[in-house]
């Protein structure tokens, strides 16, 4: 996998990495130019100190945990910022061999999900026995709303139903199925996230010279491979004496073709803004 691959390598070359660490504070010193971190893990706290901080958390959350404290104004910004949440639907059935594609995207409003990837494609160690395979169906949601508060066996129906629909198998042909949540998966860009963004980060830039956002989650990437580039070139980057630049560019200033530069701004005329489902899609059990 990845991630593990990941953490094999890094321990090889003499570094470290923690697991089960909940970072509950991000703490800088002007003078010195270090950070003190702190981590909790089953109630006991740590902490460490570095250099550089490297941070993939929702630029929201960050803003909350940082010493000292930022001016009400970028406080402001960062809590104006909006986040999509996400649930996977896992479903397991016998491995037919329809298609040889990770991933699949629906493009039709009548269905509630909207990729489906085959995790066996994606990697076998996904899915360990290979005569399974294993779709996993992703839902758009918020916090709080239907998708979110069904139960994990409404959402199962659900999925068994679309899978139906798309034609990739019979509810029957189930054999197990899980969810997966994950909250604050992806920024929204609303009219007004770019303004936001950029109060927040100028600020961040100028206190905190050495702390440096990466990843979906800092309301600027759109896709998982984009949001680890930043990552490795932040690594690259931070090791010289130069002030690292801005590695992400802002999806919501694109200007749709065949409309002049700047006669839209923000998300006005270039996205939909996702909104709160307030209903549970499932129908009642029965």
């Amino acid at each position: 996998m990845l991630w593990e691959e990941c953490t094999k390598k890094t321990r090889a070359l003499g570094g470290k990495v923690l697991q089960g660490e909940k970072v509950v504070g991000c703490a800088y010193d002007a003078a010195t130019k270090k950070w003190t971190i702190t981590s909790e893990n089953n109630g006991a706290r740590s902490s460490l100190v570095a250099d550089h901080v490297i941070s993939s958390a929702p630029l929201r959350e960050l803003a909350h945990g940082l010493t000292p404290q930022i001016s009400d104004h970028a406080m402001k910004a960062a809590d104006s910022l909006k986040y999509r949440d996400f649930l996977t639907v896992m479903l397991i059935l016998n491995d037919r061999e329809l298609f040889d594609d990770n991933w699949i995207y629906i493009h039709d409003s009548e269905r509630e999900g909207r990729a489906h990837p085959e995790l066996q494609v994606v990697s076998p160690e996904m899915v360990p026995d290979p005569t399974k395979c294993c779709y996993g169906l992703e839902y758009f949601c918020f916090e709080g709303d239907g998708l979110w508060s069904s139960s994990d066996e409404q959402l199962i129906e659900l999925a068994k139903k679309e899978l139906e629909k798309i034609g990739l198998g019979n509810a029957s042909e189930v054999l197990d199925g899980c969810v997966v949540r994950q909250k604050k998966a992806y920024p929204t860009y609303d009219d007004d996230y770019a303004k936001h963004v950029d109060a927040l980060r100028a600020e961040l830039a100028e206190k905190f010279p050495t702390l440096h956002p990466v990843g979906a989650t800092d309301a600027q990437i759109q896709q998982s491979r984009h949001a680890m580039m930043t990552a490795m070139l932040t690594v690259e980057k931070s090791s010289r004496t130069s002030r690292l630049r801005r590695l992400a560019g802002q999806p919501g200033r694109r200007v749709p073709r065949g409309s002049k530069a700047g006669a839209a701004s923000g998300a006005s005329g270039l996205r939909q803004v996702p909104t709160k489902v307030k209903d549970a899609p499932v129908p009642p059990a029965g």
